[in-house]
This record gives C-alpha cells, sequence and structure tokens, in this order.
C-alpha cells in the first residue's frame, strides 16, 4: 500500500488512462438534488481490499484509488468548520456528496458502499467514484501550457446550465445581500491579519481592506438587483482547476462543498469567479478572461466588469489566507504562493474601481474627443454628454434638419418639467423674487455686452438659458448616480465651468462611495478655434459652440484648481494615455 498526503486530492489515475473514459454519460443535463434517483446500495467492500490500493490524503478523506474506480472514505475528526467524528453522519455526508455532485458529474458518482471488518460487521462508508485520467484535469492542461480555450468554453457551457438549474429561495438569497458579503471580508481581514506584516505587505492587505468594503459600501443597488433577479444560488462553492476534467464528451467538474450548503450559497459569479481566480493562480490570467466571458456568454447574465472584479478578488483573499495559514504549519512555499495570491486580489480590486470622470474644458479642447476615447477603453464606460442631454430635455435638434421643436416660453417650461426634482442635485439657487435661477456657469451667463468678439446671440438663452444648464447638469447627475451604483464606470462630457456643478458632482462621487477623477483640457486658442471650424462644417456633432462663445465662456469660467490639466493640442492617443496613468 503506498499513502500519499495531497492537499487537494481528486480521482484520477496515473498514465494508464486509457479506461477511465470509456462509456461515460454527457454532463450537459444535470440532475438537481431533488431529482437525483434513489442511489443504489453498491457492493460492501472489505477493509483489507481498501489496504491493497494507492492512497491518497486530505485533511478530511481518504482516498483509494483502484484500476478504475476511487474510494474516498471520510475521517472520523472535527476540524471546527466540519464534524465527522459520527459514523452516521459520515454516512449521510458520503450520501450528500453523491446527490450534490451528480448535479455536474451523474456518472463519475457512483453511489455509497459500506465498509466491512473483517467479520463483515459495517463500520464506515465510502463515495464510490468513477477513476478519471489524470492526464485530462484541467489544472495539469494549463500547466503543460495545452490549448485550453475550447474547454473552457465547454465548462462555462455547463456552469450556466448548472447555475439555471440551482435552487435558490429567500434563505439561500441572503448569501448575496451586502451585510453578508461585508461580513466576509471582514473575517477574511481579520484571519489574515496574524501574517499582516510578517508574510505579507501590510500596506497591502490595508488597501485590499479599503477598497473591498468602500466598493461594497456604495453598491446596495447593484447587490440588491442581483438578489432580486435570481442570481443567488446553491452552487458549487470550490471550483478548482483540480477538480475539473476535460474529456472529449465534455467537462466532468467533481468535488462541490458537500458538508455545509452555507458554503455554496452564493452569486453564481461568485461560484465562476473561484475558477477563473485557479486559472490566474496557475498563470493563465488570459484564459480566466476568457473563461468569464463565456459564462457571460452562455448564462445571459448581465453584471458590471467591477463586480467580477470582486468576487474574483474575494476568492483570491480567501486562498491566499488559506496559504499563510499552510505557510505557518511549515509549507515552505507557502509564502511566496500566499503573496502572488494576495497581488491577484489587490490587483482586480484596483480594477474594480468605481470611478466618476469629470472631463470638462472650453469648447474646441479636445474634451468630448477624449471622453469619448476614454470610455472606449478596456471594459468600457457609461459615456453621458450634456450636449445630448440637453438636446433630450429640451426636444430640440441642435443642428438643422432635426425636427421642429417647442422654442416658446412654454416649451422650454415643459423641458424644465421634465426634469424636475433633479436641479436640486446641482445646488440651483432660485432669486426669491422672480424665481429665475442664480448661477455662475458661463454658459448661462448674459452674452458679454456689445463686443462682437465675445458675444453670441444664443449665449445664456434659449435652450442655454440658466433653468435649461441647470436642468442639463441635474440629469446628466442623476443618470450618473444610476449608473455608479449598479458598479458602472462614468464619463461625463461638459464644459464644467462652474465650481457650483462641479461640488454637484463631487457630492455625488462620494455618496456612492466612487473615486472622483477631473480633467481640465486645454488647448491654444488657435488649436480650439481650427477645431470649432471643422466641426461646424462637418455639421454632426451635437455641440453649436462658436468661437464667441469659447471667448464669454474663458472671461467667465470659475477657477478649477482641483483638476489635472490635460493638454490636448498633442495627438489624442498620446493625451489618452496620459490620462489612463493618471487614472491607475
Amino acid at each position: 500500500m503506498t499513502i500519499q498526503y495531497v492537499r487537494d486530492a481528486t480521482p484520477s489515475t496515473g498514465a494508464d488512462d486509457h479506461h477511465a473514459a470509456g462509456g461515460m454519460l454527457s454532463p450537459t443535463n444535470p440532475p438537481s438534488p431533488a431529482s437525483t434517483p434513489a442511489q443504489p446500495r453498491l457492493r460492501a467492500l472489505y477493509l483489507s481490499e481498501l489496504e491493497t490500493f494507492e492512497t491518497y490524503e486530505t485533511h478530511s478523506a481518504t482516498l483509494h484509488l483502484a484500476a478504475d474506480r476511487v474510494y474516498k472514505r471520510k475521517k472520523p475528526v472535527n476540524l471546527g468548520f466540519l464534524d465527522f467524528t459520527d459514523r452516521r453522519t459520515r454516512e449521510s455526508v458520503c450520501r450528500s456528496e453523491v446527490a450534490l455532485n451528480r448535479r455536474l458529474a451523474p456518472d463519475v458518482y457512483l453511489g455509497v458502499a459500506d465498509l466491512l471488518d473483517d467479520t463483515g460487521e459495517v463500520i464506515d462508508h465510502l463515495v464510490v467514484m468513477r477513476r478519471m485520467p489524470a492526464s485530462r484535469r484541467l489544472s495539469t492542461l494549463v500547466r503543460r501550457r495545452s490549448r485550453v480555450g475550447p474547454a473552457l468554453r465547454t465548462v462555462a457551457r455547463a456552469l450556466a446550465v448548472f447555475h439555471q438549474r440551482c435552487e435558490t429561495s429567500p434563505e439561500i438569497a441572503v448569501a448575496g445581500q451586502r451585510a453578508t458579503l461585508e461580513g466576509l471580508w471582514r473575517e477574511g481581514l481579520e484571519g489574515i491579519s496574524p501574517y499582516r506584516g510578517t508574510l505579507l505587505d501590510a500596506a497591502v492587505v490595508d488597501e485590499i481592506g479599503e477598497l473591498a468594503l468602500r466598493y461594497l459600501a456604495g453598491r446596495e443597488t447593484l447587490l440588491g438587483d442581483r438578489v432580486r433577479a435570481g442570481w443567488i444560488r446553491d452552487g458549487h462553492g470550490d471550483l478548482l482547476a483540480d477538480d475539473i476534467y476535460c474529456l472529449g464528451d465534455g467537462p466532468r467538474i467533481l468535488d462541490c462543498i458537500e458538508f455545509d450548503p452555507r458554503l455554496r450559497f452564493g452569486d453564481v459569479l461568485g461560484d465562476v469567479a473561484f475558477l477563473a481566480m485557479d486559472l490566474e493562480r496557475l498563470g493563465a490570467p488570459e484564459e480566466a478572461a476568457e473563461f468569464l466571458d463565456a459564462y457571460r456568454e452562455f448564462s445571459g447574465e448581465v453584471h458590471p466588469r467591477s463586480l467580477q472584479h470582486l468576487y474574483v478578488a474575494y476568492r483570491a483573499f480567501v486562498r491566499a489566507k488559506v496559504t499563510c495559514i499552510r505557510g505557518g504549519q511549515g509549507d515552505p512555499d507557502a509564502a511566496e504562493e500566499a503573496r502572488r495570491l494576495l497581488a491577484v486580489a489587490h490587483r482586480h480590486l484596483r480594477a474594480g474601481r468605481v470611478q466618476l470622470v469629470v472631463v470638462g474644458g472650453l469648447p474646441g479642447t479636445g474634451k468630448t474627443t477624449l471622453a469619448g476615447r476614454l470610455a472606449g477603453v478596456g471594459d468600457g464606460w457609461v459615456l453621458l454628454r450634456s450636449d445630448v442631454i440637453r438636446q433630450e430635455l429640451t426636444g430640440m435638434p441642435l443642428r438643422e434638419g432635426g425636427p421642429a421643436a417647442d422654442t416658446t416660453a412654454g416649451g422650454y417650461a415643459s423641458a424644465l418639467r421634465n426634469a424636475s426634482g433633479t436641479a436640486t442635485r446641482t445646488g440651483a439657487r432660485r432669486d426669491a423674487g422672480t424665481g429665475a435661477a442664480a448661477t455662475s456657469d458661463p454658459a448661462t451667463s448674459d452674452p458679454a455686452d456689445g463686443d462682437p468678439a465675445t458675444s453670441d446671440p444664443r449665449f445664456g438663452t434659449g435652450r442655454y438659458a440658466p433653468e435649461i444648464t441647470d436642468a442639463t447638469y441635474a440629469e446628466m447627475l442623476r443618470r450618473a448616480e444610476a449608473a455608479l451604483a449598479r458598479g458602472e464606470r462614468v464619463v461625463l462630457d461638459a464644459s464644467w465651468s462652474s465650481a457650483r456643478h462641479r461640488r454637484a458632482a463631487a457630492e455625488l462621487a462620494a455618496s456612492v462611495c466612487a473615486d472622483l477623477v477631473e480633467l481640465h483640457c486645454v488647448t491654444a486658442p488657435e488649436v480650439a478655434a481650427a477645431r470649432i471650424g471643422r466641426r461646424a462644417a462637418a455639421g454632426t456633432d451635437p455641440s453649436e459652440a462658436t468661437m464667441a462663445i469659447h471667448r464669454a465662456m474663458a472671461a467667465r469660467a470659475d477657477p478649477w484648481p482641483s483638476a489635472t490639466v490635460v493638454r490636448t493640442a498633442v495627438p489624442v492617443a498620446e493625451a489618452l494615455q496620459t490620462v489612463l496613468a493618471h487614472l491607475d
């Protein structure tokens, strides 16, 4: 008998893999536990038989490997989070393991067999499994740098079908609530604290805690939506590449958590994030990202990328904590692995920061071009333009050729009613005598008196009247608030010449725990004039600004000391790189 102690043991063969996959059923339609047929009582085994097999051990079980079978025996141990000291408990857990894992691998988990002593008395129970080919283990394929993209797509498809059939209930849904997730993160931070400053960089641990809790604090809406949509399910709970076998007729996904259902409860995104984390740990971050994209495709599940980053970070953080414990027990490789896992968690939390980017500047300074390019970077951003929102509020085309609009006083009043209740976000003040908005926004100030070089008949009047401008900013911020609360990153394209409107944006960012980034685009007047001229000639942009308006706004703009100045006379790609470096 050969005994080997391994951290993660799942049933697989050694070099001789030819017998393991034959005659297997496809797991495309895995049964739910409720629909799983009664488990047959398999032939009992004598203890003396097990002793002839190759043996592997984990913290809670011993695996005996026969030619085409694996017999898994629960250890009679109490580890705090599980208690297998009673034989009847071990039998019940064995049956639960078979029923639960048949959801994804019905042909691998064959049933439960009694274990007999030499007198024929039942002394324990065994999970009986079909043995899997070691060469097709996903972790082995990744380490060999085999092409795993197609296999991961089949895994993603199987998990999407699986999650659709997984149970959900009010009890299960609690696992997706903000309070529950905050509790898990705080528990993890407490558990890792003994290694903070010893095995792990204290500053990185601290920033991880701050980023995770700040994200959750502002995402009550997102998390509530996930619960209401039914995405919190009784899933797998422990998706690791070591437990997945990529066979010709589909994947076999093994070894879900059986001893505590609460550890399986959670957002389906958290389930697949477990495997994504493990793929990154194995050195395959691109494959991890492709796997998550495939899952999104097959499940029809829509989530902000920030939530995906949060769950991958959490899985990496918990794994880092467990690895630190191993290090404390003398594992010489644990410290370096824990630091790598901590780096994965840190990187994902930083990538998942919810940001509100305010891009402002005078007409012709390139703010709209820069905002548009930024919105198309990476996972994408929500882009909101004041010019477009102003048009929507007033119902008026910003250029000739559009539909007729109501340019009467009543038409403007209607536009204001459409934005009712939102102007307070911009901090608009009303004159007690006239009801008119008092504002320092240059786009709503009076035209320069008698100076043809700086005046434009549209400046501060009509659809650019103070009330319309306040309503435009208010509506833009209202939409931004909804997107930020859902975990989206937002770019706001407007002049932002008024300090009052900028303060409203800062207050919004603080209220939803988003990072505020202020970018002030500047360029030489002659460059701005050329751009404005080209834009007017093209006639395709909503902006109606002229160089006269540019000069008038420049004369009235409030100082903006909190913004990062972006000089846009350079090629837009160069300016964009400057901005991206600042965002990071």
